[in-house]
This record gives structure tokens, C-alpha cells and sequence, in this order.
């Protein structure tokens, strides 16, 4: 991945509140819709903050999507360990490897030119301490060429963050429902109550204070969502929690339709793709047996 740790910090006045491209003043370094062509750094993620642009981010887990999503103008894209349940057929997050966070990040890397590209810790790869933890992210950045990885929990990964932001590895955080411990939490909404949001909100301080560039907010009250976007100083990213966040994350396959069965009430799917893909593999199927495929027109002559 091209970085560029000296680059400016963009200096786009207005902001954009979920509606396109509504920017004003100098779009040209605007996170999504910008015309810079550039890799986008974490400093142009702080910037948005300051600014107050929110913005897009999806998962990605091949370079033929990720292309896709780079040419659209998504500023981050994150190879999440939802790649298990979406992409691996593993049942949760738990089982993906580090070996595979690796190769599948490599290929987001290669598919992409602009977008910012963050990497999950995958379970077991970062519990031990910073030390682990180190090693573990050293690799993605290294082999894999992401320009920031992910890693779940609170107060608990504190020293986790302070280390790999000390070593120069820049550390998106992940609070409130965490996938990785779903064999204790379960999938329910975090920080309902007093005490959970007092610890949720001491969650998104360390965080901070450990040096995180932004922090995921999954599953929690959006009331919640929008008192820890306003104390904190960094960028949050909402999934199911609320439009006040900073900047909205899906599932991709959930966000175009793709994932069988039930989403969660928190995504909106913007196609429909299971049919179109289902409708044109049968198409192709139906040829091929009539005889309808290929035609002259399809052969080598």
C-alpha cells in the first residue's frame, strides 16, 4: 500500500451529512467524493472530524469487490473477520486465521488504489498482550501492505493499542458488541443501562487515550452512540448504532442483498443481488442445455 505519513492535512471547509456529495468549499480532498487520487491516511480521517464530514465505509474481502468499492469513493474499506461468516462458511467470527486476514487483505490491497484499508486482529491473535499483538499486526502491515488494523475491546486492549500506535501501526478500535467474544456476550444490544454505558463511555475513553484513530461502535443504544461521538475527540463508525456517529460500516454482502435469509434490523440493503445472480446463472444453465450456448458468435474460429 502507497502511504504517505507527510501528506497535508486536507483542509475541505463544510461538511457532509449523509447526503452524497453535498459538499462545500474545496471538495478536492473531500473523504468521499474527493478527486485526489491518493491513498487516504488516518490523518485525513481525523481531519473529517474536525470538519464534520461523515462518511462511508464497507468490508471487503477479494480485489474484484474491492475495486469496485475503491472506484465508487468508499474512503475506508475493512477486511473484517465477518470475512468467516460471509465468506469462509465458518458459523462466527472465531475460526478466521491470521494466515487467512493475510492473503484475503493482500488481495484487497492489490484491488485498490485509493481507499484506506483496515484489517481486522482475528480472534486469538492479539488476547496474549501488546506483545502478540505486535507480531500479529506487524504481519498485516508488512506482508499484506494495510495501512491500519482493527482489534476489538475496551479497557481491556488499552496496552494492545498504546504499543502498536507507539510502533507506528495505526489501531482502529472495535466497542460495544464485539463478534470475537460472542461465546460469552452472545449477539444483544451493549450499554443498555446505567452502569453499561458508564463502562461503554470508559471503553471509548481508553481507547482514545491509548492512541486509537477511530472507534466502531456496534450494537448500541444511539442515544448512547451519539453522547460517546460528541466526547470523543476521534472519529467514530457506527454499525447499528444510530445516525449520529461519525461514519457508518456494513457488511457488504448484507448492505447489496447477497447474504441469504434475515439481516439484522440495523442494515438496508441497496440491491438486491442473490436474484440478479441467481436469475443470471440460470439463464446461463438453460442455454447450455438447449443448446443455445455458445453460439458462433461465442466460438474460436
Amino acid at each position: 500500500m502507497t502511504q504517505n505519513p507527510a501528506a497535508q492535512t486536507p483542509a475541505v471547509t463544510g461538511a457532509a451529512h449523509g447526503g452524497g456529495t453535498q459538499h462545500t468549499g474545496d471538495t478536492s480532498k473531500a473523504l468521499y467524493g474527493g478527486k485526489s487520487s491518493r491513498r487516504i491516511t488516518v490523518r485525513d480521517i481525523t481531519a473529517a472530524k474536525e470538519r464534520g464530514e461523515k462518511w462511508p465505509m464497507l468490508t471487503a474481502y477479494d480485489a474484484m469487490t474491492a475495486s469496485v468499492f475503491d472506484e465508487a469513493g468508499i474512503p475506508v474499506l475493512l477486511v473484517g473477520d465477518s470475512m468467516g461468516n460471509c465468506h469462509l462458511g465458518y458459523d462466527t467470527t472465531v475460526p478466521v486465521t491470521l494466515d487467512e486476514m493475510t492473503m484475503l487483505s493482500a488481495a484487497v490491497v492489490r484491488g485498490t488504489r485509493r481507499s484506506l484499508i483496515v484489517a481486522d486482529l482475528p480472534f486469538g491473535s492479539y488476547q496474549e498482550g501488546a506483545t502478540q499483538a505486535l507480531r500479529s499486526a506487524t504481519r498485516l502491515v508488512k506482508e499484506a501492505g494495510v495501512g491500519a488494523v482493527k482489534l476489538e475491546g475496551g479497557e481491556r486492549s488499552h496496552r494492545q493499542i498504546q504499543l502498536l500506535v507507539e510502533s507506528g501501526i495505526p489501531v482502529m478500535a472495535h466497542i460495544g458488541l464485539t463478534p470475537q467474544s460472542v461465546n460469552a456476550m452472545g449477539y444483544r444490544v451493549q450499554g443498555r443501562g446505567e452502569e453499561a454505558a458508564a463502562q461503554l463511555l470508559r471503553d471509548a475513553k481508553s481507547v482514545q487515550d491509548a492512541g486509537a484513530f477511530a472507534v466502531v461502535l456496534e450494537l448500541v443504544p444511539a442515544e448512547l452512540a451519539a453522547e460517546v461521538t460528541r466526547v470523543l475527540h476521534v472519529p467514530t463508525v457506527g454499525i447499528g448504532a444510530g445516525p449520529e456517529t461519525d461514519a457508518q460500516v456494513l457488511v457488504w454482502t448484507d448492505m447489496l442483498g447477497l447474504t441469504p435469509g434475515r439481516v439484522p434490523r440495523f442494515v438496508k440493503q441497496y440491491a438486491d443481488l442473490r436474484s440478479v445472480m441467481t436469475q443470471a446463472v440460470r439463464g446461463y444453465a438453460d442455454e447450455v442445455v438447449s443448446g443455445g450456448f455458445p453460439t458462433a458468435d461465442n466460438s474460436v474460429h
